[in-house]
């Protein structure tokens, strides 16, 4: 036992701990530590005793990937609810599922069309914007140098540092020019020097979410009767909001009954604000 001891602090350091090694150990320092689970702590000390430089730059690209949570939200919550209310509302009006069926099947390509083009056109036009922005700062950069400098002490100092200490870190950072137009970029427009947004990517998986999302609520009238259909469509749908939830606390690393009772109360009480206007407007137009 003795031996392997001294062996193991021969060893030479490697990634996080000859860091620590360096900087010294700072685990009595105050911070968040205290407040953070067991399983995260452990998470934590996976991390430090297998880091490497490369998943430090691939951390961006999986964060990017799970930002397409959004679209998948937004395109599965109205894929399920506003076909829900169609197919409910022209059931209440006819017995014959067939209608339903052919309403539904219209609503829903209109739908993901709709909602792919929308998050197309959106999308690119916040890059464009964004992309404009970054322009006028490398410009400014240019044009006015030692105002930007000034800036950059600046947005330091407001962070919390000294006033000698923003100055020098001002110094090091607008030795690089990418450096100084990512630090403005981000420290002065709050904008990502790098957005890794995909608009066309992003519009597919949107419509790609609706049309998917739709078929829930529609399936039971192609195989039931309108009354039997009408009631499996909510049941269906009640069951795929819960999915969603689950599929939403993971990804969001949050509480998953948190996540699942804020998705399917949102989800109902939507869905039922849709089929009260469906079915009480034509009443009230036709009174």
């Amino acid at each position: 036992m003795a031996e392997t001891a001294e062996a193991a602090a021969a060893a030479p350091l490697t990634g996080y701990d000859a860091r620590m090694e360096r900087h010294g150990d700072r685990s009595d320092e105050p911070g968040p530590r205290g407040e953070l689970s067991p399983e995260r702590l452990g998470e934590l000390a996976e991390k430090a005793r297998t880091f490497e430089a490369a998943s430090l730059f691939a951390e961006k690209e999986r964060i990017a990937g799970r930002g397409r949570i959004r679209q998948f939200m937004f395109g599965s919550l109205d894929g399920l609810l506003v076909p829900l209310g169609v197919v409910s509302g022209v059931a209440g009006g006819t017995s014959n599922s067939k209608i339903v069926v052919v309403a539904g099947v219209a609503e829903a390509f209109a739908g993901a069309l709709s909602m792919g083009a929308g998050e197309y056109l959106s999308g690119k036009s916040e890059t464009q914007v964004q992309a404009a922005a970054i322009r006028a700062e490398e410009e400014e950069i240019v044009a006015i140098p030692d105002i930007e400098r000034l800036e950059i002490e600046l947005l330091f100092e407001r962070e919390g540092l000294a006033p000698d200490d923003a100055r020098l870190v001002a110094d090091k950072v607008t030795t690089s020019h990418r450096s100084w137009v990512n630090t403005m970029v981000e420290k002065e427009l709050g904008l990502s020097a790098e957005p890794e947004g995909n608009a066309l990517k992003d519009s597919l998986s949107m419509g790609a979410s609706y049309l998917l999302a739709s078929l829930v609520p529609l399936g039971p009238y192609l195989f039931l009767s309108v009354r039997p259909a009408f009631v499996l469509s909510v049941v269906l749908t009640i069951v795929a909001l819960f999915v969603i939830g689950l599929i939403k606390g993971r990804l969001a690393e949050m509480s998953l009954w948190r996540s699942v009772v804020e998705v399917v109360v949102i989800g109902l009480a939507s869905a039922a604000g849709g089929y009260l206007l469906g079915t009480l407007v034509p009443h009230l137009i036709g009174s």
